[in-house]
């Protein structure tokens, strides 16, 4: 497999100074967005997926072994506080559970069963399946996504190599070959961060085409503490022209909930009637917004 080839570059790599170390993963680096881009095809096919779950009230859930697995419940955990979903929206699952996110659990991506497990235990019908393994063939992912398949599941994959046992199994599959590593093996380094790069992606644009964020902004944010607050009521100020003031309070007025304070300034409502219309429409401000507007 390509992630496991020798990268001729990094040959007798202790014998290079610190900088030409530090050059040398700054040139690879620089490789990954070029192979992320010729990917776009498939990840729009993914995110077309993941909106069209979500719209359904379904969910979408990453699964995966050692550094992947991290990943896909670090992109999870940060949609709630950044996109106000809730958590069951988009979940991370690790392979070894919560304990393999801090102590390697290196066993666990080599049982099958336990990503059918994880599936049967945590997957419903009209869920998304995203199975997320450097290799392409990992067990534990590979039996995640065929149970997925068994049930009726939309699966994708995301691997680093071309033409893996992984992508074979999936609907859609996204093939990331960044080529040999620098530390031959590893995959938390080209891999790693070509995996974030396209994870980022789902989740962000699939928060932005169910609503959860407006021109550039992240209206529906939960302020949970000071600076979030403050941002949320810059948000407001942004998009009504309201004082400081007057963002604030109305803010409070809709308990936080910055997509209502934004709906009742710019069409003079209160609390309720704002979010009975976001409600409607299952929170997708975009959707509220292009109803009211056309009134």
């Amino acid at each position: 497999m390509q992630t496991e080839m020798r990268n001729k570059e990094s040959n007798r790599l202790h014998e290079k100074s610190t900088y030409e170390i530090l050059q040398m993963m700054n040139k690879q680096d620089k490789t990954v967005p070029g192979v992320v881009e010729k990917a776009l095809p498939q990840i729009e096919k993914a995110v077309e997926a993941m909106v069209e779950a979500i719209e359904k009230k379904h969910k979408v859930i990453y699964l995966g072994s050692g550094t992947s697995g991290r990943l896909g419940v670090l992109d999870a955990s940060e949609c709630p506080p950044t996109f106000g979903v809730a958590p069951d929206v988009i979940q991370g699952i690790i392979a070894g559970g919560d304990k393999a996110l801090r102590i390697a659990i290196e066993n666990a991506e080599d049982d099958d069963q336990l990503g059918e497990q994880d599936v049967r235990e945590g997957a419903n019908l009209g869920d998304v399946v995203v199975g997320i393994a450097s290799s392409g063939q990992t067990p534990y992912v590979l039996g995640a996504v065929k149970k997925a398949k068994a049930l009726g599941l939309k699966t994708i994959g995301i691997s680093c190599n071309e033409n893996t046992r992984l992508s074979e199994e999936v609907d859609i599959a996204i093939e990331l070959p960044v080529g040999p590593e620098i530390l031959t093996g590893s995959t938390r380094l080209k891999a790693g961060t070509a995996q974030k790069l396209v994870l980022n992606m789902l989740s962000t644009v699939t928060m932005v085409r169910t609503g959860k964020v407006y021109e550039n902004l992240m209206i529906n944010l939960q302020a949970k503490n000071k600076k979030l607050r403050n941002r949320a009521i810059s948000i407001i100020k942004e998009l009504t022209q309201a004082s400081d003031k007057e963002a604030g309070q109305v803010y409070d007025k809709a308990d936080g909930d910055t997509k209502a304070a934004i709906l009742m300034l710019m069409f003079d409502v209160d609390a309720k009637i704002a979010q009975e219309r976001l409600k409607k429409h299952q929170g997708n401000f975009v959707k509220a917004l292009s109803e009211w507007s056309k009134e």
